[in-house]
């Protein structure tokens, strides 16, 4: 009877310790996971995983940044959660203090909330918009595109225009991954107003609405990806403008094309009847072909002065300008060289 209470007693103590023990591991996973580590920063601190890091990495460049304070602990964390391999590449941003599990909610995606940085590229059209809206903050391109085209949703922003494309604002931008269609659509837009509200006057001097400058920008943004000829090729078109010339910008072409598999132009595109088409109507087309950035539209509004009147591509990523005819004969001759040696 004895050894049978002594059994009783010693399987108490080691119940009671067994209780002591689990305590102690709570107590040490709430500390070390559960209580919001420290944010040493008064603001947003933005960090980047690139896409094939290595968790190690991603511990090392968290804790470079203060965002954690043990390297261990949060492996150990991203362990106890199954989440080796679901830490998602991209431009994350923390504002507030988070434990461990909250970080590891927002690396993989499961929390929603966070901002992300968004660079979207100049001269992007609706369409590629969407889609990488959707890629990067999960929209509904769908109801993207139809937001875009819905009259009454425009004129809720003030704009009396048929579609969105051309008037928001290709920029790097903040977003929350809870963000609405409606919402990014507002910010864009907001943006590309405070851009243009010193721009007024000069709209004025040229004598163009705020829908021609923005088209004839969207042209010049499709036109060339270098920088420094926007402004000779703006000069281009407000000399053809002037002139009563078809402006003959082959963006619009492919504008009207741009749901064709086979995206070469061809003789039998410069005839389709639209008003988009440069070649077969003078002046502006009736809208943006896509969203401009700031440089396509300051180059818009300032043009180089010259009496240049026609551009052709040399084959490096520039243009061959010309003032007549004959010397533009020239320059498509050497561009039509070159590309005989690239075949």
């Amino acid at each position: 009877m004895k050894k049978l209470f002594d059994k009783i007693f010693i399987n108490k103590n080691e119940f009671y310790l067994l209780i002591v023990w689990f305590i102690c591991i709570l107590a040490v996973m709430y500390f070390a996971f559960i209580i919001p580590n420290k944010f040493p920063y008064t603001t947003t601190v933005e960090f980047e995983i690139k896409k094939g890091e290595s968790l190690q990495e991603i511990a090392d460049s968290l804790y470079e940044k203060k965002i954690i304070p043990n390297k261990f602990n949060f492996k150990l964390a991203v362990f106890l959660k199954g989440a080796g391999k679901k830490i998602k590449a991209g431009d994350y941003l923390i504002d507030k203090a988070l434990n461990y599990f909250q970080l590891i909610d927002i690396l993989t995606g499961k929390v929603k909330s966070f901002q992300k940085k968004i660079t979207i590229p100049e001269g992007i059209d609706q369409f590629q918009l969407a889609s990488l809206l959707k890629r990067e903050v999960g929209i509904d391109s769908v109801q993207f595109i139809s937001l875009s085209q819905s009259k009454s949703f425009i004129l809720s922003l003030g704009l009396n225009v048929d579609n969105l494309e051309g008037y928001l604002l290709p920029e790097t931008y903040f977003l929350y991954s809870s963000m609405s269609s409606q919402s990014i659509l507002k910010k864009l837009n907001n943006e590309l107003k405070n851009f243009l509200k010193d721009k007024q006057r000069r709209m004025k001097e040229l004598k163009m609405t705020e829908n021609e400058v923005l088209t004839l920008a969207s042209i010049i943004d499709a036109e060339s990806n270098n920088f420094d000829e926007f402004k000779k090729i703006s000069a281009v078109y407000h000399n053809r403008l002037k002139l009563g010339m078809p402006l003959q910008a082959d963006p619009t072409i492919s504008y009207l094309i741009r749901f064709r598999e086979n995206k070469k132009i061809y003789k039998k595109d410069l005839m389709i009847d639209s008003k988009y088409n440069t070649y077969k109507y003078s002046g502006l087309p009736p809208a943006p072909i896509n969203n401009p950035g700031k440089q396509a539209i300051l180059a818009a509004l300032y043009p180089e002065k010259n009496n240049l009147l026609y551009f052709v591509a040399d084959g490096n990523g520039s243009h061959l300008f010309a003032s007549n005819y004959n010397e533009h004969l020239q320059n498509v001759s050497k561009y039509r060289q070159w590309k005989k040696t690239q075949n």
